[in-house]
């Protein structure tokens, strides 16, 4: 997923202020899933919501103002109720990696108790595991 940087997305400093890419991060993981067909609204209407229960960062250089930056999405783990995903942010008229994160979501019902991963989504993870291997 591309992201452009806009003023407001800069701190005093003139940079990427550092809860920015968690956002961009989010929506690179919303568009994952779109991108294979599921809908993160519609798998909440029917229960399964995947909630961030781990984020582990590391920013390695800054984005500015202006910057078009590439998100990629990879999972790295798939389990029974849970799955992680590697993320990059990539500046793209430099290739220079900005932020790396692990993102873990746990998937959970609408009563917040946990619960598998549909079949269908746990197949499709284990594929796009399996071909980023």
């Amino acid at each position: 997923m591309d992201v452009r940087i806009y003023y407001e997305d800069t701190d005093a400093g003139g940079v990427v202020y550092h809860a920015n890419y968690i956002k961009f991060m989010e929506r690179a993981r919303t568009e994952y899933f779109r991108s294979h067909g599921y809908f993160v609204a519609e798998l909440a209407e029917n229960g399964f919501i995947f909630p961030v229960v781990r984020l582990e960062i590391d920013f390695k250089c800054p984005a500015l103002h202006d910057d078009l930056l590439s998100v990629s999405t990879t999972p790295t783990r798939v389990g029974g109720s849970s799955v992680t995903f590697c993320q990059k942010i990539v500046r793209q008229h430099d290739g220079k990696l900005l932020v790396e994160g692990l993102v873990t979501l746990a998937c959970i019902s609408s009563e917040l108790k946990a619960r598998r991963i549909p079949a269908d989504i746990r197949a499709m993870l284990e594929n796009e595991l399996e071909k980023a291997a």
